[in-house]
Parts: structure tokens; sequence; C-alpha cells
């Protein structure tokens, strides 16, 4: 692969050297599920084990070594949805930085804490990432602190380009990687990689259905926009130096709505035991959508982030079981009378499943004065079970029916 952008895959191998000791090599890992999947072999290389639980961290402490001089003397400007913010405060802390960060007012209150304690000074403006990104150069013009853009940066480039090489050389000869896409540092950095390391792997970008930003730069179209789960690669143009680099390198998009996204973060919490963002799960997602199109492959996947609200989490788990069909709502219709109840939470015990939540309505207009209906809330260990539950329901003399919402 070959880049029509000035920047040299050399510089990824001359980033590797300058972070190695400041950043995790993070492990690679082979799924058993997803290659099973597949009928091949998926790899994931699992950047949410960062400190600061993202990638982001390799580009930012590559440029911050490279201007170190004058951002100490001068302080420290970025822009970000919440990753790469983290990364330049936590490592300009380490390097004794004064660095200022600004985010969009909807960012995730986990990056907005955690950005502060790692030391930043955190301004929030902006309804969107260009809206923050443009205070940031007003920022960064007025004070004249080193402005380190989040993929819009030859040195952050290349610093990001260093999870694809240490993946390459974890997992050995792959034939596809898979690779979230926002702004696009992350997916220049692994033409680059490729490049430096002699890969044939082909690339495929992921996006998120709501902000295909290296589409629409093609296209000279924009982007749907709106709110996703996958706010780490919820950006609407896809930076100048990312575009250039990627050129023709980057044939296929895959894009990926939220439904697929959240079945993947619970997919790698339930199956890999691990917890992984909206933007890091977007490959995964890719993969579960499609697998015929990586059948027999090997795979490589880069889970970039691990920042997911525990709030959004809690949802995303339910969320997924009821997709699944794994939890289901039963209404039952009974007489109101003593001993139905207990009838009832019998048929359930004998069905073996686990009750989540019950409603008891008798007063409702729609139900006559000697019935009830009772709404049973229930999990099944596999969806073809729900059968049998509304069998050993109907077998004691009830009324059953799934309620679907």
């Amino acid at each position: 692969m070959t880049s029509t952008f000035p920047l040299r895959p050399s510089a990824v191998r001359a980033a590797a050297d300058r972070i190695r000791g400041g950043v995790l090599r993070t492990p690679t890992a082979r799924s058993r599920v997803l290659s099973e999947s597949i009928g091949g072999e998926v790899f994931l290389k699992l950047e949410n084990r960062q400190v600061t639980g993202a990638y982001k961290e390799r580009g930012a402490l590559n440029a911050l070594l490279a201007h170190q001089d004058a951002a100490r003397s001068r302080g420290v400007v970025t822009m970000s949805a919440g990753n790469h913010g983290q990364a330049v405060a936590y490592h300009g802390a380490r390097l004794g930085l004064r660095t200022t960060v600004v985010m969009p007012e909807h960012t995730p209150l986990l990056k907005v804490r955690r950005t502060r304690d790692f030391g930043a000074d955190v301004v929030l403006i902006g309804a969107t990432f260009a809206q923050a990104a443009a205070h940031a150069h007003e920022l960064a013009a007025r004070s004249g602190a080193v402005l380190v853009h989040p993929y819009d940066d030859p040195d952050v480039i290349a610093g990001q380009g260093t999870a694809i090489l240490e993946l390459l050389e974890d997992a050995g000869p792959l034939d596809v990687l898979l690779v979230p896409v926002g702004g696009g540092g992350l997916i220049a950095g692994a033409v680059l990689a490729l490049a430096v390391a002699g890969s044939d792997a082909t690339l495929v970008a992921v996006q998120s259905e709501a902000y295909p930003s290296l589409a629409a730069a093609r296209e000279g179209v924009a982007v749907p926009g709106g709110v996703t789960i996958a706010e780490g690669i919820a950006v609407a143009h896809v930076g100048t130096l990312p575009l250039a680099v990627v050129g023709e390198a980057v044939g296929e998009t895959i894009l990926v709505g939220e439904p697929a996204v959240e079945t993947a973060i619970a997919a790698l919490l339930e199956e890999e035991k691990l917890v992984v963002e909206g933007a890091g799960a977007a490959g995964v997602a890719a993969l579960q959508m499609r697998p015929e199109r990586f059948a027999g492959a090997r795979v490589g996947i880069v889970l970039c982030g691990g920042n997911i609200d525990l709030g959004t989490l809690a949802s995303v788990i339910v969320r997924s079981r009821l997709r699944a069909g794994r939890v289901v709502r039963i209404r039952v219709r009974m007489v109101d009378k003593p001993g139905e109840l207990a009838s009832v939470a019998g048929a359930v015990a004998d069905a073996r499943v686990n009750v989540l939540d019950v409603a008891h309505h008798r007063v409702l207009g729609t139900v006559p004065a000697k019935v009830a209906e009772l709404d049973l809330t229930v999990e099944l260990e596999r969806a073809e079970d729900l059968g049998g539950v509304l069998t050993a329901i109907r077998e004691r003399g009830f009324d059953a029916e799934v309620v679907r919402d």
C-alpha cells in the first residue's frame, strides 16, 4: 500500500521508539467465539487496557514528546470527544505540561470526570465536536499554546499507527484489518503501519451509520449526524491529513447501526469478559453483521476504547437480552381470587426461569372486575425456551401471551 501524503511509513517506527515505555504494549488476544463464527481466526487488539482506556494515548504522547519544549513554556490545548482529551491530560501531567481540553457539552460524564482527574482544565462548549474544535483553535491562537489535534496531526497519526504495528507483530499475517473511523487518525496510521510492516492485509473502514465521514468526504456529501452510542467516532468531517494518507488504500467501508454496536458491546462483555465502548466495539459489530464477508479469513480488530458509562452499559445489557429474546414480558390473565398468584408462581418455577419483575394489575379499566392481569418479566436461558414457559402456565388453566413493546 502506498500513501499520497508525504508522511512516511517509517514515522510509525520512529513513533514506536519514541513512546516505548510511556504507553502499554497491550495484549493481542484470539477470540474463540468470533473465530468460530467465521470459520477463521479473529484477533483482538485490546487498546481498552491502556491507562486511560483507549489507543489515543499513542498519538497524544508522540505529539507531546515531539513538541515538548514549546508545550512546556506555552501549554497545550486540544479538542476531544473524550478519549484523546484523557490521553493529553494524563501524559501532559506526566511530562509536567499545562493542558486544556475542550469537549462538546454532551460528552459522557465519565470521560469528562476522568479528563479532569488526569489534570486537565476542561471546557465544555458546543453541541458538536466541530463547535468544540473551533473554540479550541481560538484558545490556542489567543494564548499561543501548542494545539494537539486528535487526528489531523502527523505526529498523532504516526503514534496511532503503533497499535496496528503491534497487532501485526503479535497476530502474524492477517488477511483483513477492521478499523473504526471517525476523524481518520487510526486508519491513516494503519495505512502507514501496513506499509512499514510489509503486510498485504486489506483495510476495511468501520463507521457509524450516523457519521460516515470517510465516505462523505470522498463523495462530497454531508453526514446525517445524530445521537450515537459510538460517540468516539461521531465525527462529521474526516481530517485533511488522514484523508490524504488513506488515499485509495481503503476501498471498503462497513456502516454499523446502533443495534449492531450494542449487540457487539454485550457480546464482548459476555463472551470475552471485555468492557468496550461503542466506538471500540464497532469492528466486532461489522464482523457480526457480515460474517460471510470474512469467512475463513485471518482478521484483526482494534478494540480502540473501553470508556463506557456504567449506566449506558447496564442499558445495553438489558436491551441486548431483550433483542436476543432472552428477556421477555409475559401477560397472564387470572380470576381475582386467593391462590391464583401462587399457582402462576408454581408454573414459572416448574419452567425453571428467572423472574426479574412482577406487575399485578387489578384496578385497570380494561380489566373486568373479577379478573386480574399479571405481567411477568422473565429471563430465559435460551430464546427457544419461551414456548415451554407459556405451556407450563397454560397447563395451569391461565391465558398467557408475550407482550411485545
